[in-house]
């Protein structure tokens, strides 16, 4: 299974879930569900373009956002 580390790099950076989901707003347009869900890890995909977008926003790399448990 893979796992998005989201929450656990928000922790890191003392960021929270809603400073993410502006952030993710401003360079681009998700909606609040989805983008929850993919933080909760309930959704089934993701997009490259969300993966790039994610990293760029909390400064990590893929390998610090995505891990295989």
């Amino acid at each position: 299974m893979v796992k998005l580390n989201v929450k656990e790099i928000l922790e890191q950076k003392g960021k929270s879930k809603y400073w993410l989901f502006n952030e993710l707003n401003n360079v681009g347009t998700i909606s609040y569900s989805n983008f929850n869900a993919l933080v909760e890890m309930k959704t089934k995909s993701i997009k490259y373009e969300n993966i790039d977008k994610l990293c760029q926003i909390l400064g990590c790399d893929v390998g610090d956002l995505i891990t295989r448990v």
